[in-house]
């Protein structure tokens, strides 16, 4: 089994960044990614839940350190039908009760599941597309998003090096920002509690 080594992320959503969309502008540009996926958002949890390509995909928070960086650590990559068994941790990963009765679940029975009002889960369609970079070492993203029909642009760095990652931000000049994970910031922009 391939090793999985956590990345220290720094991200923060808003219209514009300033500086930082200038000092974007004059890098080389990587490629661009467009994806359309489904996240599932908790009142009772911060942890990445979501769906993309099919593919149950869920990240939790590791650790924050004392300047603010997040480290997540992926911790499932599912093909539906999900066996029950890998259910569970998705209703583990978002603080919710087990569901009980099938062996596996499609997609759509899920979201079923999940969404019933006693269980606090909001589904988001989310779109994204994603213009890559390199900064200082760091895998970086300046992302247009629209998330149930609200648009909104996020900017990240991510490494496993969280001195690289800090680097990159400060470069960037995008340390007057707020340090705020996608569903944290997708949970304000739909003002769900965050």
């Amino acid at each position: 089994m391939e090793r999985i080594i956590p990345r220290w992320e720094w991200r923060t959503f808003g219209a514009s960044f300033g500086e930082a969309d200038r000092r974007f502008a004059a890098l080389e540009r990587g490629h661009v990614q467009e994806s359309d996926e489904i996240y599932l958002l908790s009142r009772d949890t911060d942890a990445n839940v979501k769906i993309r390509d099919r593919l149950m995909d869920i990240k939790t928070l590791e650790q924050v350190n004392a300047e603010g960086l997040e480290q997540w650590r992926p911790v499932m990559k599912g093909e539906f039908p999900l066996p029950a068994a890998e259910v569970a941790r998705v209703c583990a990963a978002l603080g919710v009760a087990p569901i009980a009765g099938l062996d596996a679940y499609t997609l759509e029975r899920l979201q079923a599941e999940l969404t019933q009002a006693s269980r606090g889960v909001r589904v988001a369609q989310v779109h994204k597309r994603r213009q890559r970079y390199t900064v200082a070492g760091c895998t970086a993203e300046m992302t247009d998003v629209v998330a149930d029909g609200r648009p909104i642009r996020t900017v990240a760095m991510e490494l496993e090096d969280p001195a690289r990652v800090l680097a990159a931000v400060r470069e960037m000049g995008l340390d007057r920002f707020e340090n705020i994970s996608y569903p944290r910031g997708l949970k304000r922009l739909l003002g769900l509690s965050a």
